[in-house]
């Protein structure tokens, strides 16, 4: 006699893997309603967010609006730190440009601080750039004093708070991107925006950045949520979490520069800039990192700021809490360790030795 039905052994190992799928969303369902409060943003990850249904509602369209409408808020007691100028600035094109940001004795004094020593140094790969980069805090900013001197600077931090729409310790790091022109493509050359709400970027350019070195490239006021960007938004929602491009559908969306003047921008801007520069982007607006033409090296002091869009509040930032305080990249660099050592997997950014800022890469 023969059967076409399978046994209960035989289903047993499906229904366990079923059970498993069950058990393990109704654990994890908590943090994706939480992350939906929050700044959680990829679409692959969390299915609440990746929800074509709910997203056709309009639930992704509804935190932009939500997460423009408390930034503008909140900026709005942030800018008397600002000088008028560079407020208007801002609000106008979403970047500020600041040549000459030192006095030329200080600049002078900072790389002699920073070049020719060797620092505890990780790097990734993407395409044809390699990217360096070197925490800041504790120890390292004790012996650095011109450093933390321009990390302080109050131009600066107001000018990033004011970007970021909130006050609170920025992430700081040493950043080197060394450009290979024959390497494979860059994802970071395709336009895009890092998130769905106001955050903020900042460089101090320790040397000029020339047109052919791959500067980086800015769409003046993509910050501003246009209607045209919200329904642009809402329709990249509804099928993200399918996206082949794997960023994308991590919550970073690409858009064609063709796409542009549809949603009430101009064309993008390239930021060529002598050294002693500091610039400071809004990064909901859309922006990239163009092809270098050649073999560059070029170093900043990097910062940024990212946290939940959704607080009324400026300040109250725990990673400002002594202890705390310039350490976050160090703790979540630490905390990608041990999940590579445990689980093979995670920690892109790979330690490669204490290193010259502007050495060849390692990677």
């Amino acid at each position: 006699m023969s059967s076409n039905s399978s046994s209960p052994t035989a289903s047993a190992p499906s229904l366990a893997r079923l059970a498993a799928r069950v058990v393990g969303a109704a654990v994890r369902a908590p943090l994706w309603l939480a992350g939906v409060a929050g700044a959680d943003k990829s679409f692959a990850k969390n299915p609440i967010l990746g929800s074509p249904a709910l997203n056709r509602l309009g639930l992704h369209a509804g935190r932009v609006q939500l997460a423009a409408r408390m930034a503008e808020q909140r900026r709005a007691r942030l800018a008397h730190r600002l000088d008028p100028a560079d407020r208007a600035a801002f609000d106008r094109d979403g970047i500020v440009i600041k040549r000459d940001f030192l006095d030329p004795d200080a600049f002078a004094a900072l790389k002699a601080e920073i070049y020719g020593r060797p620092f505890e140094a990780r790097e990734l790969r993407q395409g044809q750039a390699v990217q360096r980069m070197v925490p800041l805090g504790g120890r390292a900013m004790a012996e650095l004093p011109r450093l933390r001197a321009l990390i302080e600077h109050p131009d600066l931090r107001a000018l990033t708070h004011y970007a970021a729409s909130r006050a609170g310790e920025p992430v700081t790091y040493l950043q080197t991107v060394l450009a290979e022109p024959d390497g494979p493509n860059d994802p970071q050359t395709a336009l895009h925006a890092d998130t769905f709400h106001a955050t903020t970027k900042g460089w101090f350019f320790l040397h000029d950045v020339a047109e052919e070195d791959g500067p980086f490239t800015y769409v003046p006021g993509s910050h501003r949520l246009t209607p045209e960007r919200l329904a642009w938004e809402r329709a990249q929602s509804v099928a993200a979490r399918a996206a082949a491009n794997g960023h994308h559908a991590a919550g970073s969306f690409r858009i064609a520069e063709a796409e542009l003047a549809g949603l009430g921008y101009g064309p993008p801007v390239r930021v060529a800039v002598p050294g002693n520069t500091l610039v400071i982007a809004d990064t909901f607006g859309f922006h990239a990192r163009a092809p270098s033409l050649r073999a560059s090296t070029r170093v900043t002091v990097h910062t940024y700021i990212r946290r939940n869009p959704f607080l009324p509040w400026t300040g109250l930032d725990p990673k400002g809490l002594p202890g705390l305080r310039g350490r976050e990249l160090a703790l979540y660099l630490g905390l990608q360790d041990i999940q590579r050592r445990l689980t093979g997997r995670g920690a892109p950014w790979r330690p490669v030795g204490a290193i010259a800022i502007d050495a060849p890469a390692r990677t």
